[in-house]
């Protein structure tokens, strides 16, 4: 099965065919760079000539910067505020005249990673973080995943993590890599203190540089670099859109069990 699968982020919009079943790109990405400002409206505009682009009318998923809940958006990071409360799911479906699932950028990356990527076959916990300008993450029980845990906003020293230990503070504070090492081996002993995962997966923009800085970490969890970096996004966003968005990949639904109230006797006790 085929599904258009679109990243949206905050300097550029990507979309590609995404082969479901294989985890694979159908040729080349197609970017556009994000309006500016990013509002909905320009945003919208930009998956509508993706969708033309690739002349689609099949299924589309989208990820978001956002906190996204049933395909509302509850936050906005890196576009406009008016997005908060914006049912984006809606809109796009509007403007491309067909189905569209939106899922939160960093839980995508985490449902490609985790069905065909470094954390496939994990049972267990399993941590993906997206180290980049700031630091997305996803979270995930037996393959199953728990939407927007935003763990980069995790406080550490009386400020946000992602202000201490993301890949844009490397850069601008021109830490080494070693210097830096140690602030994200501190974030990641945290996050394994509070959640105990069996497996971390590190993504997004220093994922291609793993080399010069897993060796320095002292986290006890396994820490390994993602697999599908740029295309996790696009194949992550074509996934929630047919296995629907936070649903467990891979995992039979359970049937939830009836609850009866149990009878009361005259006496008010249980029967």
């Amino acid at each position: 099965m085929h599904v258009l699968g679109i990243d949206i982020g905050g300097s550029g919009i990507k979309g590609a065919l995404v082969d479901v079943q294989r985890g694979t790109l159908i040729g080349e990405r197609h970017r556009i760079a994000t309006p500016q400002p990013a509002t909905p409206g320009a945003v919208a505009g930009v998956v509508q000539d993706l969708a033309h682009h690739f002349a689609w009318r099949g299924p589309i998923g989208c990820t978001f910067p956002a906190i996204v809940k049933h395909g509302v958006a509850h936050s906005a990071a890196n576009v406009d505020a008016a997005w908060i409360g914006t049912d984006a799911a809606a809109l796009f479906r509007s403007v491309t005249h067909t189905t569209v699932t939106v899922t939160n950028d960093a839980d995508a990356a985490g449902l490609a990673e985790v069905r065909f990527g470094a954390g496939r076959g994990h049972d267990g916990v399993v941590l993906v973080l997206t180290v980049g300008t700031g630091i997305g993450s996803a979270l995930f029980l037996d393959g199953k995943l728990v939407p927007n845990t935003e763990f980069g906003h995790v406080e550490l020293h009386g400020v946000k993590a992602e202000w201490r230990a993301s890949d844009r503070v490397r850069k601008e504070l021109d830490l080494s890599w070693k210097r830096w090492a140690r602030r994200l081996d501190e974030y990641l002993q945290h996050l394994e203190l509070l959640f105990s995962p069996d497996l971390i997966i590190v993504g997004g923009g220093v994922s291609k540089r793993h080399d010069r800085y897993l060796h320095l970490l002292k986290v006890k969890a396994p820490v390994v670099p993602a697999a599908l970096r740029n295309e996790a996004g696009i194949v992550g966003a074509a996934l929630a859109a047919v296995n629907g968005n936070g649903r467990a990949i891979g995992a039979r639904a359970r049937r939830p069990q009836r609850r009866t109230r149990p009878r009361l006797s005259a006496s008010g006790r249980h029967a």
